[in-house]
């Protein structure tokens, strides 16, 4: 399931299009043959048509009919459907032909979004070869979003749902196939995925601009981008790149003539206009086109490219989560995200560290109802940002649907940080959420914890495992403790985790921003 670029201007010759045939009577993408609807929920169904026209759509024994705004707009809600494995038809009529959408099933249906580690494809996952060997699910449906940035809000976009099989899972996101697979191979539903994830994005890019510019707290991150867009000039940009294309080319016909690589071409300075960070340009040119449509929940792999802003992500991400919900219309539908995995070269480490602000921004997120926080701190690749293991992760998401969403009995969450207690010398850290209890790998210390006094100069500590759900924590240069830290580095060296194998949560216990850790 290759996804391609689509420009904005194409959506209206493909509307033009379809309203020829159709007699104005329309479809956004979202809605095709052998799609999956959400079982137990009343769907929405939206479309244009003529201004005035009446519409009417059918399923199995229901009938609903609306009539199409000024603006060309309509929208019905079917009533909730039971889960059903067998193809039906879902018709559409207005003025003209009707339009039949088959093979349509009801099952589960989860929102695949993020940055790179999410668009990251099975393709490039481990055992490439033998996952799409296996890959062949009838019931389990995929379609893809193109990546369009843009601020005008999208009506559509170019793709299809398609039918899970060998020959296309290969280009769909690795952690949305895994996912969607263990749901299904768990509760033997119709599952259906959407996947909008884009590579580089930016939170802020994901959320409605008009949202952003109302809450007040994004003022000087939307202000930046004023600034941006003010200077931008687009006959100047066309011709700077036309001149450094022209250089380019030379420089590339030498690199050739050498038998050498050539550099990356230049970019196009404009690109930031339609690009990933831009404020509301994801939202706008992907997220739009799928708002409403009937889901379980969303799955989330991104913070990448907010590390350095952890901060402001504290702020940012839980507003995203919310806005979304808001518009889709569907309550607090569920919302479980990836938690930034391990990361370049291991440290001896100063103990600040962005990668790890904007983990404890993400955890700070689970105070948001009906969230949920895959900890993959020990799968990560120092010396990539992408790791393969997509099984694993997909698996912990998985983890949190299947006991929140559907009541399967199986530990979930990571252990996170309760509390602590100085006793003397040490720290006692007792953990929520433990499972069965906590334990180490590789050898019976506890690795990753880091103990500091009144002085705030921080010192590798001494831990282990003291009962079902405690750690003890010291140090001999630490006399009197007063605060203590757990994998607080881009890459740290830890290894707590709970015996269902589910790794502890990094923290801190203090907020002390600007210090750094003595080597032992």
């Amino acid at each position: 399931m290759k996804r391609s670029l689509f420009a904005p201007a194409a959506f209206v010759a493909a509307a033009l299009v379809c309203s020829s045939a159709w007699a104005d009577v329309t479809l956004p993408a979202i809605f095709s043959s052998h799609m999956v609807l959400q079982r137990d929920l009343a769907n929405p169904v939206w479309g244009k048509a003529a201004p005035g026209e009446e519409v009417t759509v059918t399923i199995a024994d229901q009938t609903h009919t609306a009539k199409a705004g000024d603006d060309g707009l309509w929208k019905v809600k079917l009533n909730p459907l039971a889960v059903n494995a067998k193809p039906q038809q879902l018709t559409i009529k207005g003025a003209g032909a009707p339009i039949v959408l088959d093979d349509v099933l009801v099952g589960e249906v989860w929102i695949c979004s993020g940055q790179s580690n999410m668009q990251w494809s099975v393709d490039q996952a481990n055992n490439p070869d033998l996952e799409k060997l296996t890959a062949n699910f009838p019931l389990i449906r995929l379609i893809s979003v193109p990546q369009v940035g843009t601020q005008e809000p999208q009506f559509t976009f170019q793709g299809q749902w398609e039918v899970c099989t060998p020959q296309n899972v290969g280009q769909f996101s690795a952690v949305g196939f895994f996912f969607g697979r263990q749901l299904f191979q768990t509760l033997n539903v119709p599952i259906g995925l959407i996947d909008d994830a884009w590579g580089g994005s930016a939170c802020e890019a994901w959320i409605n601009r008009e949202s952003l510019a109302k809450d007040g707290r994004f003022s000087e991150l939307l202000a930046r981008w004023e600034n941006i867009e003010k200077s931008y000039d687009k006959a100047k940009a066309d011709e700077a790149y036309a001149a450094a294309m022209e250089k380019y080319k030379q420089i590339a016909a030498d690199a050739k003539a050498k038998g050498v690589q050539p550099p990356r071409p230049p970019q196009h300075p404009g690109g930031m206009m339609t690009g990933n960070a831009r404020p509301a340009n994801i939202y706008n040119g992907v997220l739009k086109p799928t708002i409403g449509y009937g889901i379980r929940g969303a799955i989330w792999y991104q913070g990448e490219s907010n590390a350095g802003r952890a901060y402001q992500y504290r702020d940012l991400f839980p507003f995203m989560i919310k806005t979304w919900r808001d518009e889709w219309g569907q309550g607090d539908f569920s919302f479980y995200w990836v938690q930034l995995a391990d990361f370049m070269e291991e440290q001896a480490q100063p103990v600040e560290s962005a990668w790890a602000e904007l983990r404890e921004a993400q955890t700070m997120t689970l105070n948001l109802p009906k969230t949920g926080e895959a900890v993959i701190i020990d799968v990560g690749e120092g010396n990539d940002i992408h790791p393969r293991n997509k099984q694993e992760v997909a698996m912990r998401l998985a983890r949190w649907a299947l006991a929140n969403d559907y009541g399967v009995k199986i530990p979930f969450q990571s252990p996170t940080y309760k509390s602590m207690e100085v006793q003397g010398d040490k720290v006692v850290v007792t953990f929520d959420h433990v499972g069965s209890g906590l334990r180490t790998i590789d050898v019976s210390e506890v690795r990753g914890f880091a103990v500091a006094g009144e002085d705030k100069k921080w010192h590798w500590a001494t831990a282990k495992v003291t009962g079902n759900n405690t750690v003890t924590v010291s140090c001999p240069e630490v006399k009197n403790p007063v605060a203590v830290r757990y994998a607080w580095a881009d890459n740290p060296v830890c290894n707590l985790l709970s015996k269902d194998g589910l790794p502890a949560t990094p923290f801190r216990s203090d907020d002390w921003p600007g210090v750094t850790i003595s080597a032992k």
